[in-house]
């Protein structure tokens, strides 16, 4: 079941690929985007991390901070070094999708397949040429894992979320900083 705006965010303790302990409520005195990945070797993703991860000392400096959450298992996540690279943005590895469903993220072969049909050359030629990491899935991971992410305010509350409606659909960079300078959500 989808999350609803002005709610609390689930919470969470979970540990990152990385060995750090990840508890949501050290952040309720902070801005948070988290955001839910498909796969390690998925372009889409890869180039929404890639386009995040430059933008990440800009936002920390306005005080927004960084979850990630990958479908991927560990050791999959680290034999990458572009995944290892996301560092000191938590990374966490959720293969069984728990948090995936806590956080209501769809599942749909429908909107994957459009996606892969209508825009997945164009993203990987992208992806190649920026060297981001593009290969098949492995060890349970799912083709039909729809993104989505949320910009959550001090007290933990879901101020924006975005349940991607096809794989390169993302809340806007513009929308982020703007939350990150006011805490006020831009439509």
């Amino acid at each position: 079941m989808k999350l609803e705006r002005n709610v609390t965010a689930p919470a969470f303790s979970l540990v990152d690929i990385f060995g750090r302990i990840i508890d949501l409520n050290d952040y309720k005195d902070k801005k948070l985007l988290l955001a839910f990945f498909r796969h390690a070797g998925c372009p889409f993703c890869n180039l929404r991390v890639h386009e995040l991860t430059k933008a990440y000392f800009e936002l920390k400096q306005k005080g927004l901070e960084m979850i990630f959450f990958f479908e991927s298992k560990e050791r999959v996540l680290l034999r990458s070094i572009f995944h290892k690279e996301v560092s000191p943005i938590p990374l966490i590895s959720d293969p069984e999708k728990v948090w995936y469903d806590t956080y209501g993220l769809e599942s749909s072969a429908f909107k994957s397949a459009v996606s892969h049909l209508t825009t997945f050359v164009q993203t990987a030629f992208k992806a190649k040429m920026k060297g981001l990491p593009m290969h098949p899935m492995a060890d349970g991971e799912s083709i039909n894992t729809i993104p989505a992410e949320f910009l959550i305010d001090k007290g933990l509350v879901i101020r924006k979320l975005h349940y991607s409606g096809r794989l390169n659909d993302r809340l806007p960079l513009y929308q982020i900083h703007a939350f990150a300078n006011s805490g006020v959500v831009s439509e």
